[in-house]
């Protein structure tokens, strides 16, 4: 069934498979070895399995679970970064994605030279960079390390950097992972305001995090992936709620 046309992201039956050494190697040379011997055992690893959903022009949809569920995975497959196994994925409008600290960035580079290097990985020219230039620098707050190497950041700085140019334009969909994992509690602010405005003027979201209180009060649906596999998907309150009574089961079984 093709989406509607008030929906930008759509996604049916999609999977993505990774294969991975049965046994750790501690360096890649140790594998080259076993690989040109042909005594590598491999097994495949699931990360996405039969995932449809659709996501509506406007909504902020966030995605939930614990780590390995493939929440990260999900975003990649809808951004293009990672193309899926199988199924179908349809985009209508333009992602800008913020999905791991230091994604897109050199780290021999300044602030400033990656502020350039990100931005046109996101598809801006350099002369559209530049007129947006004053309000990345004054959004990230970074004016004393802007052209120190980016490997001298911290994580959360990496995190403004990168959260000041994905948002320094209006994003048609904004992909964020875990961008409020770091970061002092101002700088978030900051964030959350931007992010409202972007909803009030149609900007479709979706979110990936651990933060339940911000799903509950943000969001409009919700997705709660378990092993790649969708485990509930609908209103915040029903998903967030039975993800809720599932880990609260598990957290006493172990005790």
């Amino acid at each position: 069934m093709m989406p509607e046309n008030s929906c930008v992201i759509y996604l049916e039956n999609v999977s993505v498979r990774y294969r991975a050494p049965v046994e750790p190697f501690h360096s890649f040379k140790d594998f080259a070895i076993q690989y040109v011997k042909n005594q590598v055992r491999m097994h495949d690893f699931w990360a996405l399995r039969d995932v449809s959903l659709s996501v509506n022009s406007g909504e902020m949809f966030a995605v939930i679970g614990k780590n390995g569920a493939g929440k990260t995975t999900l975003l990649k497959v809808i951004s293009r970064v990672l193309s899926p196994t199988r199924g179908r994925v349809v985009i209508h409008g333009q992602v800008a994605p913020l999905l791991e600290f230091g994604a897109g960035f050199q780290p021999e580079l300044t602030g400033r030279e990656n502020i350039f290097l990100n931005g046109t990985l996101l598809g801006h020219s350099q002369k559209e960079i530049k007129v947006h230039l004053d309000e990345i620098l004054q959004f990230a707050q970074l004016d004393e390390f802007i052209d120190a190497p980016l490997r001298k950041y911290s994580s959360g700085m990496v995190a403004r950097l990168g959260f000041a140019i994905a948002t320094s334009w209006q994003p048609e969909i904004l992909l964020l992972d875990e961008i409020f994992a770091v970061g002092d509690e101002a700088f978030k602010a900051k964030c959350l305001a931007r992010i409202d405005a972007f909803r009030a003027d149609g900007s479709t979201i979706m979110l990936v995090t651990h933060n339940l209180s911000m799903v509950s009060s943000k969001c409009d649906r919700a997705l709660w992936l378990d092993k790649g596999t969708v485990m509930g998907m609908g209103a915040v309150k029903s998903v967030v709620d039975s993800y809720m009574m599932t880990v609260n089961q598990n957290n006493l079984s172990k005790e």
